[in-house]
This record gives structure tokens, C-alpha cells and sequence, in this order.
């Protein structure tokens, strides 16, 4: 089952940017599609391969010190990110 997922990070900190950046950086691109804007990262791909790179990327972002919190949007469409859906 193909998967597209949309991301958005929120470090609860003054210095928001580094646990952005490393979070997106530790997302491994093979497999999967990986594309960024200012609001938000989307991941597409198979549901298995995406789902394993989102949990070993967001595994260190959970485990630094101080909180944030993480937004996803999962949907069971193929949509290329970047691209309109065509129905």
C-alpha cells in the first residue's frame, strides 16, 4: 500500500531550527520521496518503508531534552509531494 505523509515539527524552544534540520536529515531517502517546504515535510512511498523511516528518524527528536510536539498526516493515496491529486 502506497502512503503519503505530511510532517510538521514544533520544538516547544527558543532555538527551534537544529532539531528541524537533524529530524529532516535523519530521514533516509531510499524508498521513499522526500520534500520540504517552510510548513511542513511530506514522505511518500510504501507504507512499510515510510513508516520505519519516520519512526527511526523521530526516535532522537522524542528523546532530546526539552518537548515538542509532531503533526502527521497520513493518507493512503499515492500524491506526489509537490503535485495536485487527480481524482
Amino acid at each position: 500500500m502506497h502512503v503519503s505523509v505530511e510532517i510538521s515539527l514544533y520544538p516547544l524552544t527558543a532555538d527551534y531550527e537544529p532539531p528541524i534540520v537533524a529530524f529532516i536529515q535523519r530521514l533516509p531517502r531510499e524508498g521513499i520521496t522526500v520534500a520540504t517546504n517552510p510548513l511542513s515535510t511530506q514522505l511518500s512511498g510504501e507504507y512499510d518503508t515510510v513508516m520505519a523511516a519516520l519512526t527511526e528518524a523521530m526516535r532522537p527528536t522524542l528523546d532530546m531534552k526539552g518537548s515538542c510536539s509532531f503533526v502527521l498526516k497520513i493518507l493512503n493515496v499515492a500524491i506526489e509531494p509537490g503535485k495536485n491529486l487527480e481524482f
